[in-house]
């Protein structure tokens, strides 16, 4: 009776969060309450229909992009297929992994009640895949360090190196001994052209020559911001899930760098010519103090194709309007555009976007072909940058996030421009 309560709630509540599908269980974490709410945190599960063994499980806790790319529905779809099932915690907990603050006790208690909740009860043993966006993403490397024999491979996007003195969470980072490494584990680091830090990715160079059997992958998203989630970059993210799993197996292999290949790290501007030609390791001629890892030559040339598209071209600029009026653009600001709006009757909100100059100041006309999407927070995309308030989203009973929104405008690239992105957070009044 309390899996198919559990499961009910799951269904209902969840409508809105996973825009194109819902969640499929719920569970609690034991022992833990959050800062937030004052709640127990909630795992939300979800496995693609008629799977009868997951064979690996995705996780993440809650931040922004950990919702946009579990909801997506291409990704959710090969992910599937693979037999990866995704676990949604909200809110989200154990930034820096910290297993002397009893994040570890939470997370697998939390694991066993979901395994009895679904009824899966080899999610307890799976391999596991740490997710984690900007603040989380210090998260998945800690992980994997305090659980080398449980982590299939990990991501950290739009987000911090293994080891990094510049955590997202703006705080310091957990030691990890002398001997505890990461070595064999594949992990790849995604960070935006435009939210680009030189500073945050040279520690994962460093990383890489401070531990040789570490294998650490690197997409440069030429053309991205800092909120967002591409559908090329959630395909990229689907294949080195797919990648991992095939080159580990079921025993989790440790794989040796050797056995992969190399390409030139990448910076905004930097000119395709220039670079030095990924190829296997062994074969490899650039610096290798300046290379990344990848686990084969089509990873490797999938992250070269992204930087020789935007070679040379130039950015186009985004700005937003609501009622009417133009939304101010805080250059200095995290989120860049916020604007307070007021839901109609139906609880529905319209936000519009424009071409405009460098500054955002100046309108240059329509800015047709742009789409604004949905990232995250309680409501549901309508279509024409129309949303629907959504109530039942998790974060409806946190006073921290309920009237917070998070959208971003997409332009895709032409002949001459890169695609272009620009965020804006909807402030709900009233509520």
């Amino acid at each position: 009776m309390r899996t198919l309560l559990l499961s009910l709630f799951a269904w209902l509540a969840l409508a809105g969060a996973a825009q194109h599908a819902p969640y499929n269980y719920v569970a609690e974490a034991p022992g833990i309450v959050s800062t937030e709410n004052g709640q127990p945190h909630e795992g939300f599960l979800w496995i693609a229909p008629g799977t009868e063994r997951v064979e690996a499980l995705m996780f993440a806790f809650q931040n922004m992009n950990e919702e946009t790319l579990f909801s997506m529905p291409a990704f959710r779809e090969r992910m599937g297929a693979a037999g990866v099932a995704l676990l949604w915690i909200a809110p989200g907990f154990g930034q820096e992994w910290d297993v002397n603050q009893g994040v570890q006790d939470a997370f697998d208690g939390l694991l066993r009640n979901i395994a009895e909740t679904s009824g899966h009860a080899e999610l307890t043993e799976v391999p596991l895949i740490p997710f984690g966006h900007s603040a989380q993403a210090t998260m998945p490397w800690n992980f994997a360090a305090w659980n080398p024999s449980r982590t299939l491979c990990l991501i950290s996007y739009h987000g911090d190196a293994p080891r990094t003195n510049l955590c997202g969470y703006g705080r310091s980072n957990v030691e990890w001994g002398r001997t505890r490494n990461i070595d064999g584990i594949p992990g790849l680091m995604v960070m935006g052209e435009y939210e680009w830090w030189e500073a945050r990715l040279r520690p994962a160079l460093a990383f890489r020559m401070m531990y040789p059997g570490s294998c650490i992958s690197f997409l440069g998203d030429a053309g991205r911001g800092h909120f967002d989630v591409s559908d090329r970059t959630a395909d990229y993210i689907a294949l080195f899930v797919e990648k991992a799993m095939a080159s580990r197996g079921k025993e989790l292999r440790r794989l040796d760098p050797a056995d992969g290949w190399l390409a030139q790290t990448w910076s905004p501007g930097q000119r395709y010519s220039s670079r030095c030609k990924p190829a296997p390791a062994a074969e490899y001629d650039g610096c290798r103090h300046e290379a990344f890892w990848y686990i084969d030559g089509e990873m490797a040339r999938m992250a070269e194709q992204r930087y020789a598209e935007t070679d040379g071209k130039s950015p186009r600029y985004l700005a937003f309007e609501y009622n009417g009026t133009p939304v101010t653009f805080n250059a200095k600001g995290h989120c860049k555009n916020v604007v307070e709006v007021t839901p109609d009757a139906d609880d529905c909100f319209t936000v519009g976007v424009f071409e405009c100059d460098s500054t955002r100041s100046i309108r240059l006309g329509q800015a047709k072909g742009a789409e604004i999407r949905y990232v995250c927070g309680p409501a549901v995309a309508l279509g024409n940058g129309v949303f629907r308030v959504d109530r039942s989203h998790p974060t409806w009973r946190n006073p921290r996030r309920l009237g917070s929104i998070t959208l971003v405008a997409e332009w895709p690239g032409d002949d001459t421009h890169k695609e272009t992105v620009q965020e804006i957070e909807v402030r709900l009044e009233g509520i």
